[in-house]
């Protein structure tokens, strides 16, 4: 009788965390209409920034494949964009 008890005690111990956890979960996420505002603001969308991303990935792209090219070391370089002037390992 005694397991009995126990077990309906745990169960229902489980049970009322379960259900808060689960009512918590609920109040904290965000709506629909707050889910498309939060995407709208997300800086990707920002037409500017895609920019600077694309010119960032070019740059990064042809300073690795001037590395592979050369037998410079490029990390030494104080300006990247400029061919050269940094120091030679």
């Amino acid at each position: 009788m005694e397991t009995l008890r126990k077990a309906l005690i745990v169960g229902a111990v489980l049970g009322v965390g379960a259900g808060v956890g689960s009512a918590l979960f609920v109040l904290v996420t965000p709506g629909e209409q707050q889910k498309q505002t939060m995407l709208k603001e997300i800086p990707e969308q920002d037409p500017q920034r895609r920019e600077e991303a694309a010119r960032t990935k070019q740059l990064l792209l042809a300073t690795l494949q001037e590395a592979a090219a050369t037998q410079e070391n490029v990390a030494w370089r104080k300006n990247w964009m400029s061919g050269g002037g940094g120091r030679s390992a």
